[in-house]
């Protein structure tokens, strides 16, 4: 997946689909679970003038003193549609692959007092690849129930500079994709080429550890994503 047009996605939603993720994240704020968070699957927009593909070197912010990574498995939309209700929402996947949601977590923490984002803490750069894989691909690893939409059974781990930090699994998903294609398409059209993350799997990125247990990203690391089936995104951090 090399990019070879300017946008060459049309939008980029990243939805909020691992409960582990989220629960992680807040704890280490001190905070419980937000209920609203079951009622329906949420997302924010990212920049696609950011979007890079694999072995593209990221900038660090230089505001940021907190450079993380975020490991996430995603979609993108192959047929126009509006309304998509959930049991027919897979068909409207063209390929699956490997989304890397790069975060500055101070300045991402320090903007989102104002009660609206996340904005610069995230728009700074976004990397997917190394390949679209088609749903044919990976039929024999869905799980059985169906009823909420496909889940996946696929391994994901990312690794700096060679050393493991985070492991999940897609099956992990609270949302199913079909569930978050219906919410995403709600009052709206999608379009062939839409971009839609699932969020960060549970452990899958530095923030959610306890203080010290990883460092916060420098200039010469490289943040390497893998998820079973769909290859390894490697981009390293200039």
């Amino acid at each position: 997946m090399k990019l070879p047009l300017p946008a060459a996605f049309p939008s980029f939603r990243d939805f909020y689909a691992f409960e582990a993720h989220v629960k992680n994240a807040r704890r280490k704020r001190g905070l419980d679970m937000v209920p609203e968070w079951y009622d329906a699957p949420v997302f924010y927009f990212s920049n696609t003038a950011s979007i890079v593909g694999p072995g593209v070197e990221i900038r660090k912010p230089p505001e940021t003193n907190e450079l993380d990574y975020e490991l996430e498995i995603a979609i993108v939309i192959g047929r126009e549609g509006r309304d998509i209700p959930v049991a027919e929402a897979d068909d409207y996947i063209v390929g699956f692959t490997i989304l890397n949601d790069w975060s500055a977590r101070d300045i991402q923490r320090h903007e989102m007092k104002v009660g609206l984002g996340p904005a610069k803490g995230k728009d700074f750069a976004t990397s997917v690849g190394p390949s679209l894989v088609t749903p044919d691909e990976l039929e024999e690893c869905v799980l059985p129930d169906r009823s909420r939409g496909k889940r996946y059974d696929l391994t994901m781990t990312a690794a700096v500079n060679g050393a493991e930090y985070s492991r999940g699994n897609a099956r992990d998903m609270h949302w199913t994709f079909a569930e978050l294609i219906t919410g995403a398409s709600r009052n709206t059209i999608l379009r062939p080429g839409d971009l839609i993350g699932s969020g960060t799997v549970g452990t899958g990125c530095i923030t959610e550890f306890p203080d010290g247990v990883h460092p916060w990203l420098q200039p010469g690391d490289t943040v390497r994503l893998e998820i079973e089936r769909l290859g390894v995104l490697e981009n390293r951090v200039i």
